[in-house]
């Protein structure tokens, strides 16, 4: 089991500037890749603030102008802020590094996390992050009189839900019984060290994301542990529920370097 320690940054009214913390990840990512220091999970809250993955597209920024901040994670484009738990793991692992299996251990301490405030949650193929599932297609309510068969997000490519009322919101994915997205998880590998992580979003004002494309995703939504549970949950009460179950998958995984298909000669 490898040592695995856990900082709280700041949380409620100590909230961390985004910048702020991005100095902190890199100044504890320089001295594990030194070994000064063992793996280390940053736990925190932001002021509200997007932020932009690299693959983040034009069309998928806030319309209204508001400052995003991009950043060299993966993914797109997300937002942060009070009632969002986020945590930065920066662990070193094997080389060559294998940036899938981080991120499934990530999200399997999220999944358990969920599990034991008995909440359902799982991975979408395809799609990275922890979801809560919505009802088949055919299941799920009309809007205004329509089939579902004429959703157009489905049908027009140049659909922007942020600029057609509540019912395409992402907040109000649950309404709709559509897949949505509870954690969200973009991370960068340098040097073998892992940066940036997760959110999970535990009570948030989730009408943050309507102003987004949030990860790029037009055709699913957000959620967040208080609105799924039907009940208040804080911050508080996730954290140490969170570092435990970060502890067990990370602390105890068999970290093995990602395997290489050497060309026949």
């Amino acid at each position: 089991m490898s040592e695995l320690r856990f900082v709280r940054m700041g949380f409620g009214a100590e909230a961390v500037e985004y910048q702020e913390a991005w100095d902190e990840q890199r100044r504890v990512h320089a001295a594990r890749f030194a070994d000064e220091v063992p793996d280390t999970v940053l736990l925190l809250e932001h002021p509200p603030v997007y932020t932009a993955g690299r693959r983040t597209a034009d069309n998928e920024r806030p319309l209204d102008g508001t400052p995003v901040i991009d950043v060299d994670r993966g993914g797109k484009i997300t937002w942060h802020g009070p009632g969002q738990l986020v945590g930065y793991p920066i662990q070193k692992l094997p080389r060559p590094v294998d940036v899938v299996a981080h991120v499934r251990r990530l999200e399997e301490a999220l999944i358990r996390t969920c599990a034991e405030f008995g909440l359902e949650t799982t991975r979408v193929e395809g799609r990275s992050g922890v979801w809560v599932l919505g009802d088949p297609v055919e299941q799920r309510p009309s809007f205004g009189g329509l089939s579902l068969d004429f959703d157009p997000r489905l049908q027009d490519e140049e659909f922007d839900p942020r600029m057609n009322g509540p019912e395409y919101a992402p907040s109000n994915a649950g309404q709709r019984r559509e897949d949505r997205k509870i954690a969200a998880i973009g991370i960068r590998v340098a040097k073998g060290v892992t940066m940036h992580g997760f959110a999970l979003n535990v009570n948030p004002d989730n009408r943050w994301f309507d102003r987004i494309i949030p990860c790029g995703i037009r055709d699913a939504g957000v959620a967040s542990l208080a609105n799924e549970l039907g009940r208040d949950v804080t911050i508080e009460e996730v954290l140490p529920v969170v570092e435990r179950h970060l502890a067990e998958v990370l602390g105890n995984a068999e970290l093995k370097p990602r395997e290489v298909e050497r060309a026949s000669a």
